[in-house]
């Protein structure tokens, strides 16, 4: 037995702005994820009820349901779901006292392809190998 997925991990990526979804969607796709990308948190909601999914993204601050609304909506669909909230407001996460919770981290927007792939491969697998780690 390898200890490999035996089906590659399912994302759900939450954001207001095209070109970021376009970029998650993009680098995860390549990497080896099957995505599934929405516009906002009702939609997010949505797309739980019909699909499984073992890893969310979520922009933290949308318009209508912010990411840490989105999180556990979409969590009630599937116990254990990790979350990433990605965001340009890291500066802002922890003023009000605001807490992580087992299975969610965050990551600064803009990053690198490299750095996302990592941040989720961490998050998912606890190493930054990725889902489908091959032979070279």
């Amino acid at each position: 037995m390898t200890g490999l997925p035996t089906r590659p991990p399912r994302v759900l990526i939450v954001d207001d702005e095209l070109p970021v979804r376009l970029f998650v969607e993009r680098a995860l796709g390549q990497a080896g994820y099957e995505t599934t990308t929405v516009a906002d948190g009702p939609a997010a909601v949505e797309a739980a009820k019909l699909e499984k999914f073992d890893l969310l993204i979520t922009d933290l601050k949308m318009p209508g349901m912010a990411g840490d609304e989105v999180a556990p909506r979409v969590r009630a669909f599937k116990r254990g779901l990790k979350v990433l909230y990605f965001t340009g407001f890291s500066s802002h996460l922890f003023k009000d006292d605001a807490k992580l919770f087992e299975g969610e981290a965050f990551l600064d927007k803009p990053c690198s392809v490299q750095g996302l792939l990592e941040a989720v491969s961490l998050l998912m697998f606890g190493n930054i190998d990725g889902p489908l780690k091959r032979p070279r």
